[in-house]
């Protein structure tokens, strides 16, 4: 299966306590930190709720 890398680029301070938790859910936990998950229709949902603090790539 394809894999997507997501990059935190905006802080979760001063944002909903579900836009955090869907953070914490993509296993983001500060400014610059990259992670890789498979291109499932499940993360790209969660990508897509907190898209205006993250930055994607096809890996």
């Amino acid at each position: 299966m394809a894999k997507i890398r997501v990059k935190q680029v905006r802080s979760s301070i001063k944002r909903p306590q579900n836009q955090k938790r869907t953070l914490e859910a993509l296993g983001l936990r500060k400014i610059g930190h990259v992670v890789e998950h498979d291109n499932t229709p499940n993360i790209i949902g969660m990508i897509n709720k907190v898209k205006h603090l993250v930055s994607t790539e096809e890996a």
